[in-house]
């Protein structure tokens, strides 16, 4: 998988604009693309189910309680295991979500998934792979690809933010549906990726009415 050097970033920049002049605007108001990698498979799949359908400033709160309560960094799967469902709740996890984090530490723990094997894999074969831990879903999988792995090629569907900032940009009357937003995204191959965080910076720097 390429890495998410300035230069490639640069090169995807200028493909989207010759290819999307609706985009292209957006493109040139935000600038150069600051797309990271958020470390490594497993963490970023911690973060991934603590953020799981929460706005960021509170989802940002748990996050630092969860690190802050195991030593400034999120916990090795041996030691998340370890922690019981009432003190993770105590940080202020659902029950499902601290049900998901314990579920993805134990396929770490026992060898189902290793940062490496998924550094190794296609992008489809790691949506495979992760979604058949309980507890997490597809949007999970496309940020561990995207800020993790560092695929340029991954259009996360189901994320309110792409689906909200392609209505705004592209004038549709309601958030586009899955097949709406995949066709429009057959212009952005092979970095979708990178349009998609233009999308969502597009949200920041749209006109106020």
């Amino acid at each position: 998988m390429p890495p998410l050097d300035p230069a490639l970033l640069e090169k995807a920049r200028r493909s989207l604009r010759r290819r999307d002049p609706i985009l292209a605007p957006v493109i040139r108001r935000v600038g150069p693309c600051e797309l990271r990698r958020r470390g490594d498979p497993y963490r970023s799949l911690l973060r991934s189910v603590v953020y799981q359908q929460l706005a960021g400033p509170a989802a940002g709160a748990i996050a630092g309680r969860l690190r802050r309560h195991f030593g400034g960094r999120y916990p090795r799967p041996e030691v998340l295991l370890a922690a019981g469902e009432s003190e993770l709740r105590a940080l202020g996890l659902s029950r499902q979500k601290a049900a998901a984090l314990r579920a993805v530490a134990a396929a770490f723990a026992d060898g189902t998934l290793t940062n490496r094997r998924l550094g190794r894999m296609g992008d489809a074969e790691v949506v495979e792979a992760v979604t058949r831990i309980k507890g997490i879903g597809e949007w999970t999988a496309h940020m561990l690809l995207m800020f993790s792995l560092g695929s340029l090629d991954v259009l996360p569907v189901g994320d309110y933010g792409v689906r909200k900032g392609a209505q705004q940009l592209y004038g549709l009357s309601a958030l586009p549906a899955r097949i709406e937003l995949e066709v429009l995204g057959e212009r952005w191959r092979p970095y979708r990726s990178v349009a998609s965080w233009y999308l969502w910076r597009s949200i920041e720097v749209a006109p106020r009415g």
